[in-house]
């Protein structure tokens, strides 16, 4: 496999696009150069063909070390690990991409959001909706963690204002309740894990 990517000039860590964009440029320089006279017409020619099947043999090779042996995608058998919280595991997988699409980013905002990492996975959340923007689950997901997102830092803004902290307490003896405030943070973190969850084995 190693001199199909020699021929593009590229290593095995090249990315999908990468590779396509060499086999266009070498293509179109061979297809001229083959109706030059003589031996260099003829190498021109022979190398046209090196091109075309180097470029079949490692976007297949691709396609399917991206298809475990069971047949289902690459996407799916990361969602089963994430599922059973095999998180270093789905981490793994997801490193072996070299192209990686919106639904990779979705569940790498997966796996972040499983560590804790907030801000990274709503950052993957942002990646996944620009390149699909259509797509509901992204969305779903990303405005149930802004909410979540906002909560907490009202949260650490009143521990560190005393101020909204008396607010809070007058707003109790006015008829109001922190606890409606705690369970609406405890009921949106609980819709955010149940769309991962759910979501995260949807194709």
């Amino acid at each position: 496999m190693k001199e199909f990517y020699e021929i593009f000039g590229l290593d095995e860590n090249a990315t999908d696009g990468e590779i396509t964009a060499r086999y266009e440029e070498l293509k179109a320089k061979y297809r001229e150069d083959r109706w030059l006279d003589g031996e260099a017409g003829n190498e021109a020619a022979k190398m046209l063909t090196k091109v075309e099947v180097a470029y079949a043999e490692i976007m297949a090779t691709r396609k399917e070390r991206n298809t475990n042996t069971d047949g289902d995608s690459a996407f799916e058998e990361i969602s089963a690990l994430l599922k059973e919280d095999k998180i270093a595991e789905a981490q793994a997988r997801l490193d072996d991409f070299n192209e990686r699409n919106a639904e990779w980013h979705y569940l790498q905002a997966v796996v972040f959001y499983k560590k804790n990492w907030t801000n990274d996975s709503k950052k993957q959340l942002e990646i996944a909706m620009q390149m699909d923007p259509d797509n509901v689950k992204y969305r779903t997901a990303y405005g149930k963690m802004s909410a979540k997102n906002e909560y907490q830092n009202q949260q650490a803004r009143m521990e560190q204002n005393p101020y909204e902290r008396r607010t809070v307490a007058d707003d109790e003896q006015m008829g109001g309740s922190a606890c409606s405030e705690c369970f609406s943070c405890c009921y949106t973190t609980l819709c955010i894990n149940c769309l991962f969850n759910l979501c995260c084995g949807c194709r």
